[in-house]
């Protein structure tokens, strides 16, 4: 029997843009996944995910060392942090544009979308790439100022944000059973803020960059969602001009906080190993959104949180081993009550979602009863 077009249609790879931005809405898209599944052998497949969850936790955690060197070495001894930021946004920049001409210059090489500066455009998202500033640069002020252990818990409120906002800007109530979870959140930063400051080693600059960090996470989601219609809704042309109006912006900051005065004071400044590392932890940027987007393609977008919540924990024990930190009981416990809540809130939300597309709707059950 051959097919209809609506089977070639269901069968069709999903773009990246859709990918990402299912994740963004918290849903899936069973139609291709489902038989494209079916379609492969399961070791295959199973290979498949293994390597692709691999990249992404190698891909994040790097990132996250990294970055630590870059803003808290005492080898290194650079206390730039906006200019660190800038210069990753920048490498991201440079990297999106020539993926764009070469695309461009070599069609059917790779999907890549064409990019072509408009003021309008990026006037359109300039709002989101201020939330989108203030999450990647409190992101690494809280880096800077606490360690990688304890860098999880300092943003762990990004869930609970997410709630809140959703309720005061998007009218949206949560079960009580999600509530549940974000008060496990919650108790579990506190006892880790409690814990960190019993050990000595609580930074209460950092703590707060990681609170600022959390909320600026949830509002990019927020208005990711109302911007993504002005760039066509691409990923990839939101992340250029995101990133184009982040290096304009960062600019005036550099010159007010006299971190170019610093950096011309910096030592290092004429080393090629300074600037291999501040290129690679640009690439490492702009990597995390292309492997983030390819684990959901080949998993699903609750267990790419599943993912994110074992690399998390992952994460913690890696840096208690790397710096040799000795950690209390209880301090242990306030990682497993975040990850814990985390995992929990994200099984809880992906049951109400299923619960809510298995139940008929409103005119199935009116025609059921009619009998049609």
């Amino acid at each position: 029997m051959k097919p209809g077009p609506g089977t070639w249609k269901r069968r069709a790879p999903l773009k990246r843009s859709r990918i990402l931005h299912m994740a963004l809405m918290g849903t899936s898209d069973p139609s291709g996944e489902a038989e494209a599944s079916k379609e492969k052998p399961f070791l295959l497949r199973a290979l498949q995910i293994a390597l692709v969850v691999s990249l992404y936790w190698a891909t994040s955690i790097s990132m996250v060392f990294l970055n630590k060197y870059l803003l808290d070495s005492p080898s290194l001894q650079l206390d730039t942090p906006i200019f660190v930021t800038f210069y990753q946004c920048l490498v991201t920049t440079v990297l999106c544009k020539s993926l764009s001409t070469l695309a461009t210059l070599c069609p059917g090489t790779m999907d890549f979308p064409s990019l072509r500066l408009d003021l309008r455009v990026a006037r359109s998202v300039l709002p989101l790439s201020v939330v989108f500033i203030g999450m990647i640069t409190f992101n690494n002020l809280c880096l800077k100022y606490v360690g990688v252990a304890f860098y999880n818990v300092g943003r762990s409120l990004t869930t609970v944000f997410n709630v809140l906002l959703s309720y005061l800007l998007l009218k949206q109530t949560t079960s009580f059973y999600a509530l549940l979870t974000c008060g496990v959140i919650i108790g579990g930063f506190w006892l880790g803020v409690d814990q960190e400051g019993a050990e000595g080693t609580l930074s209460w600059t950092g703590t707060l960059f990681g609170v600022l960090a959390s909320l600026c996470v949830s509002l990019n989601a927020i208005y990711t969602k109302k911007v993504l219609p002005a760039v066509d809704g691409s990923i990839w042309r939101l992340t250029f001009y995101n990133n184009v109006n982040a290096c304009v912006l960062f600019l005036p900051l550099l010159l007010l906080l006299g971190e170019l005065q610093a950096l011309r004071d910096f030592s290092q400044l004429g080393s090629a190993h300074f600037w291999g590392m501040m290129t690679l932890g640009g690439l490492f940027g702009f990597a995390i959104g292309y492997v983030t987007g390819l684990q959901i393609k080949f998993t699903s977008p609750l267990t790419h949180n599943v993912s994110g919540t074992a690399k998390a924990c992952a994460q913690t024990v890696l840096a208690v081993l790397y710096y040799e930190e000795t950690k209390s009981f209880l301090w242990w416990t306030s990682n497993m009550m975040v990850l814990g809540g985390s995992s929990a809130y994200t099984w809880v939300r992906g049951w109400e979602m299923k619960k809510i597309q298995e139940e008929p709707s409103p005119k199935e059950e009116e025609k059921s009863s009619m009998g049609v």
